[in-house]
C-alpha cells in the first residue's frame, strides 16, 4: 500500500496561520476583519487578521493565531461555514504570515530579486571590508603609523633682535 494522504490537500504544511477565501466580497474591509474575529476566535488567541482590499484580493483573509492547534481546530470546524451564505474555503497560509514571521523573527521581504540584491550588497561590502583590513594589514606590519607632521617652530633666526 502507498503511504496514507495526510490532512486536506496537502497544499500547505500545519501552521497557525490560516487562509481563508470565497469570502463574501461587498464587506468593507474592517467589517470583515470584525466578523473574522467573531468567528475564529473561538479557537484560540488571534494575533492577526489580514483582509486585503484590494480589488484582486477580495474576498480573501488571512487569520493568524497563537498555535498550529487553534488553527488546525479553526480550519476543520470553520471549513465550509457559511458567512453571508458564502460558505468559506480554509486552508493552511502559504507563507507564514509576517504578524508570525515579526514575532519569531524570520520576518524577510518576499520578493526575490529583492533578497537576491541585499545578499549580493551584503557580500559586496564584506568582500571590499575584508580588503580593506587586509591592506590595513599589510601596512600596519612596515612599523608605527606615521605621526601626523607637527608644524614646525619658526626658527629663531627670523624673530628681531
Amino acid at each position: 500500500g502507498g503511504a496514507a494522504m495526510g490532512a486536506g490537500d496537502g497544499d500547505a504544511p500545519p501552521q497557525q496561520t490560516i487562509y481563508v477565501n470565497n469570502l463574501y466580497e461587498k464587506l468593507k474591509k474592517d467589517e470583515m476583519k470584525k466578523c473574522l474575529y467573531a468567528c475564529f476566535s473561538q479557537f484560540g488567541k488571534i494575533l492577526d487578521v489580514v483582509v486585503m482590499s484590494k480589488f484582486r484580493l477580495r474576498g480573501q483573509a488571512w487569520v493568524v493565531f497563537a498555535d498550529i492547534g487553534a488553527a488546525t481546530a479553526a480550519l476543520k470546524q470553520m471549513q465550509g461555514f457559511p458567512l453571508y451564505d458564502k460558505p468559506m474555503k480554509i486552508q493552511y497560509a502559504h507563507d507564514k504570515s509576517d504578524a508570525v514571521a515579526k514575532l519569531d523573527g524570520t520576518f524577510r521581504p518576499r520578493d526575490k530579486e529583492e533578497v537576491a540584491r541585499i545578499n549580493k550588497e551584503k557580500r559586496e561590502r564584506l568582500m571590499r571590508k575584508r580588503g580593506a583590513e587586509a591592506m590595513e594589514a599589510e601596512a600596519g606590519e612596515e612599523g608605527a603609523p606615521e605621526m601626523p607632521a607637527v608644524p614646525s617652530r619658526p626658527e629663531t633666526n627670523n624673530v628681531p633682535h
